[in-house]
């Protein structure tokens, strides 16, 4: 296989390998595959992942091993790429449309100049974010933390359901 053919596979590919924390997404629509390199016989997958101590980087990283040599475009290596950070922009519009089908809120953007301000104030101090259920922005924040790290909890005040809201990073 010519390699720009085997390298655009690679990426069809990693389309299909889904983030373990939230398998609604792909690491594609995640933004977390950064590049797919053909360095002579081997590919090499950049991974940028979402934060430096996110603990399924070795499984996300395994699942791209084995996605790659199970199409049978091994063999692979996988680079770790820190810099630039990963951010919330870099999910895919169609990835904010399957977390808000997933039920998570997806993250609104990030204005990287003006960074991320630290709320140490009530639940209601954050800007109000939309219920992907019912699409209310009657909502209230019960953590600042969700299942994972990257996640808070919020309650729709509206039809009164729980839902996590991916925070923008």
């Amino acid at each position: 296989m010519a390699e720009a053919a085997r390298t655009r596979r690679a990426w069809d590919v990693l389309s299909s390998v889904l983030d373990p924390e939230v398998p609604a997404l792909s690491l594609r629509d995640l933004g977390i595959v950064r590049d797919v390199r053909a360095q002579g016989a081997a590919l090499d997958v950049v991974l940028t992942p979402t934060y430096s101590g996110c603990p399924a980087t070795e499984v996300i990283r395994q699942s791209v091993i084995d996605a790659i040599d199970a199409a049978g475009l091994g063999p692979v290596t996988v680079t770790l790429q820190r810099a630039p950070a990963w951010t919330t922009d870099w999910i895919s519009d169609d990835g904010r449309r399957k977390l808000r089908d997933y039920g998570i809120a997806p993250p609104g953007p990030v204005d990287a100049g003006a960074g991320v301000p630290i709320r140490l104030v009530g639940r209601r101090a954050a800007p109000a974010i939309a219920c992907p259920r019912c699409n209310s922005l009657q909502t209230e924040r019960l953590s600042a933390f969700g299942s994972t790290a990257c996640k808070a909890l919020y309650r729709c005040i509206s039809c009164r359901e729980p839902f996590e809201h991916f925070k923008p990073l």
